[in-house]
């Protein structure tokens, strides 16, 4: 349990603070065209990463309170 909290929650903090290596991994290598993310791409990449990091600190707290 609470390597998976870790996990999500430094893939949360990825994708809240830098959206565009995130679209690099998941969906750059699909385009041939060298492009940049929309803006609902970065919009819906970071709201994503505040929701992967707040279920991740769960995790991890949810962890440490059954111990």
């Amino acid at each position: 349990m609470i390597i998976a909290g870790i996990i999500l929650l430094i893939i949360g903090i990825l994708m809240i603070f830098d959206p565009g290596f995130y679209y690099e991994v998941t969906e750059g290598w699909k385009s041939s065209s060298m492009g940049e993310p929309s803006t609902f791409f970065v919009v819906s990449t970071r709201i994503g990463g505040v929701i992967f990091s707040v279920v991740g600190l769960a995790g991890i707290i949810g962890f440490f309170m059954s111990l």
